[in-house]
């Protein structure tokens, strides 16, 4: 589980379970107790009511006009019963006992004073107060009043499923409260990552301002981690333009060295240009590592390709083609222009070269479950195309499709590892113009 929300929420959650529980446990303990207390004070009450009331006859029976008093203690059954004993032998029992309690309990010695349980009727708890007496002209006795908890259960049962009830509610709002907080004060950690989405995909330069307290030295720390990217980025590639330049010198050394019609100048110009072309190769493919780099930007398709359209006409002016752009005006390229230029520009130029009189540039815009949203752009032609066998190593560095057609063999190459510097890829099939189709995926989002 990776949301802090989430976590938060459960373990605040399994905290609320606990407390309450305890909470519970507690105050149901407080009721039983208070409860069992009230029930022993009326027992007590019940049992004075029954000693003043005691009556010994002339032929030493023992009577009492508690039933006279206490309503309950003449009704069977009715929860409340009594009884004076002579050791095991009942002198008395309410009426309310016949029939529905046969055991009293212990005989206990004078002075002595017990609460204890009974079963009454069909297993019905009861709780009871014994007293033992010395009483004139009569002996020991032991005086028994007992209850009915089933009230008493009822209560607790009762009291038990409102506490529960009670907290539930609480619980609920408060974890709906929490969520909500946890909403609010999470909110700019979301727009924090919104905002660094929003830099992958080119949208911002830089994360904004108006941050709380607690992230302020991050949202610091990456603008200038941004910034000194696009720095270094452009210090590499001045760097490397300013190497590339410092290499002409050489070659072009060489091949005035060599001139035409000099013995052995057609190998060694051979050579010359083709180190020309690895070198220009690798500069590029060096350069285009800006790709992979943070704060990209978002770059409009649909100009480039009509800038290019304008440039192949003119490049290829002696051939009768038509060159046909179909783009979106809606459709951003994220990353670098001049990676898009160049990648394009060499696609476009491959199928300027081979076509017989008709070249195709489409593109369209891919989001993807699970992954990166993509712009897959393709560019066909009605030329030869390109064998299956073939096409993988026309990818490869150097190698061509056609050996005695001018060129160097490294264009595909080269648009192949831009692609893959993106996180894209180049594919080449067959198009149904006649000739091939090469569709380029890269990086991408709708204006």
């Amino acid at each position: 589980m990776r949301s802090i929300s989430q976590r938060l929420l459960i373990c605040l959650t399994l905290l609320l379970l606990l407390f309450f529980g305890v909470m519970i446990a507690v105050l149901e303990a407080r009721f039983r107790a208070t409860a069992e207390r009230a029930q022993r004070e009326l027992l007590e009450g019940q049992m004075l009511a029954l000693i003043q009331s005691v009556d010994i006859g002339e032929d030493g029976q023992v009577t009492s006009d508690l039933a006279d008093t206490e309503a309950r203690l003449a009704i069977p059954g009715s929860g409340l019963y009594a009884a004076i004993r002579a050791g095991n032998h009942i002198l008395w029992r309410s009426p309310s006992s016949t029939g529905h309690v046969t055991d009293f309990g212990p005989v206990l010695e004078p002075g002595e004073n017990m609460f204890h349980d009974l079963t009454g009727l069909g297993g019905t708890r009861l709780v009871a107060l014994s007293r033992g007496r010395l009483w004139e002209d009569v002996g020991r006795l032991t005086l028994t009043v007992a209850a009915d908890t089933s009230t008493y259960d009822e209560e607790l049962r009762m009291f038990r499923r409102g506490l529960q009830g009670g907290f539930a509610v609480v619980a609920a709002l408060l974890l709906l409260a929490l969520a909500g907080l946890l909403r609010w004060m999470l909110a700019p950690l979301r727009r924090l990552a919104s905002q660094i989405r929003a830099v992958e995909r080119g949208e911002l330069d830089q994360l904004g301002n108006s941050w709380p307290t607690e992230l302020t030295g991050v949202v610091a720390n990456l603008n200038t981690l941004l910034a000194a990217e696009r720095t270094r980025i452009a210090r590499y590639r001045d760097t490397l333009g300013n190497l590339a330049h410092s290499l002409k010198t050489p070659l072009a050394v060489l091949r005035a060295t060599f001139p035409p019609g000099t013995p052995g100048a057609g190998q060694v110009n051979e050579q010359v240009e083709r180190m020309s072309a690895i070198v220009e190769h690798q500069l590029r493919k060096a350069a285009t590592s800006g790709g992979a780099s943070v704060g990209k930007h978002a770059v409009p398709l649909l100009p480039i390709a009509q800038d290019l359209r304008g440039a192949m006409l003119k490049a290829h002016g002696r051939k009768d083609f038509s060159l046909e752009v179909a783009v979106p005006e809606a459709l951003m390229f994220v990353g670098d222009r001049d990676d898009l230029t160049e990648a394009l520009g060499n696609l476009m130029d491959n199928a300027a070269k081979w076509c017989r009189s008709q070249v195709r540039v489409t593109a369209a815009f891919q989001p993807l479950a699970g992954a990166s949203q993509k712009l897959r752009i393709v560019v066909e032609d009605d030329g030869p195309g390109i064998a299956e066998q073939d096409r993988a190593r026309v990818l490869e560095r150097g190698a061509r499709a056609d050996e005695q057609t001018p060129g160097h063999g490294l264009g595909l190459a080269m648009v192949r590892d831009m692609a893959e510097l993106y996180g894209g890829k180049l594919e080449i099939s067959a198009s149904p113009l006649g000739g091939a189709r090469l569709a380029l995926s890269l990086p991408g989002r709708l204006r």
